[in-house]
This record gives structure tokens, C-alpha cells and sequence, in this order.
């Protein structure tokens, strides 16, 4: 029995290549995500939602070790306030569970801003709407079907050392 999500839904209706990984058991950290698809650590996107004021939201991709920077978000943004998300508004807004969120199938349109960083990679993978699941996707298929801003909102810059494993 294949597994279908909101996710699936939304990546088989734009004819998109995808692998969908399922873990075999509890995923306990990134590096474990990471090796069980068969990829690096910077491959493993996480999908952060952000808050800019009450009922205004966006999401933020970002390679899985890489911190935000707050100051180069509030200043690309051009906010002095914003907040992350609570877990009922992440579910709310996306229509996923913290954990499993996705630029994919999103509940509700999001604007969506990723570090530039996540343009040195081929493959990466997403959250694909369930805990304990993924999908792997090329990258160029993300910047082609979703509107995307390319931010650098790295701590640090980055390392141009990512090994960009993994196949679909």
C-alpha cells in the first residue's frame, strides 16, 4: 500500500518527480533523517512558519543544521517584530503537523522565502505531510512550480562544503 498526503496529492497534479520515504520507525534527529534517505544533513529542508502579525504568516526553508538569522529576516522583511509560529498556528495555516509541514499542499497560500544556500543542492527533501515521512524532489522542480524568494538568512554563510548525495 503506497501512502497518499495532501503533499503527494499536490506533486502528482504538477506532474512532478518524487521519491516518498517512510521511516521505519521514530525519526529522534536530523543526522538520522538524513541517513536513512540517503542524504546529507543540508538536504533535510526544514519548513519554518513565522508570524509577522496576528493572521499574517510565512514560510521559511531552510537547510536542516542551518540556523535563521533573525536580524537578516527582520531586515529583509523589513519588520522589527516577528515571532515563530505556535504549533496550533502552524497547524492552522498549513493544514500539516509541526514536523511534517511542506511548501507543498499548503491549507492556506504562503509567502515563501528560502536561504540561498538550498540553491547549491540538486535533491533535497521535504516534509511530506505526516511525521516519519519525507520526499526527496529536485530542487530546480521547487524554484519551477512554487514562487520562491532566494534570501541569504543563514547565522553563517554558507559552507560550500554540502555534498549533494541522494537520487530520485
Amino acid at each position: 500500500m503506497t501512502l497518499t498526503t495532501t503533499v503527494t496529492r499536490a506533486l502528482d497534479e504538477l506532474g512532478l518527480e518524487y521519491k516518498l520515504h517512510l521511516h521505519p520507525g521514530p525519526v529522534y534527529s536530523l543526522e538520522q533523517a538524513a541517513h536513512e534517505r540517503g542524504l546529507s544533513p543540508e538536504q533535510i529542508v526544514r519548513s519554518l512558519v513565522f508570524r509577522l502579525e496576528e493572521g499574517l504568516y510565512l514560510l521559511v526553508l531552510m537547510p536542516g543544521p542551518a540556523q535563521v538569522s533573525w536580524a537578516k529576516l527582520r531586515h529583509h522583511l523589513g519588520r522589527s517584530r516577528i515571532t515563530t509560529a505556535s504549533a496550533d498556528e502552524v497547524r492552522t495555516v498549513t493544514g500539516f503537523e509541526p514536523g511534517a509541514v511542506s511548501p507543498f499542499g499548503l491549507a492556506s497560500p504562503l509567502r515563501i522565502l528560502a536561504d540561498c544556500c538550498l540553491r547549491e543542492l540538486e535533491v533535497i527533501s521535504l516534509g511530506a505531510g505526516q511525521r516519519g515521512a519525507g520526499i526527496v524532489i529536485k530542487r530546480e522542480d521547487l524554484e519551477r512550480t512554487l514562487t520562491v524568494e532566494w534570501v541569504d538568512l543563514r547565522e553563517e554563510g554558507c559552507s560550500g562544503e554540502i555534498s549533494a548525495t541522494g537520487e530520485l
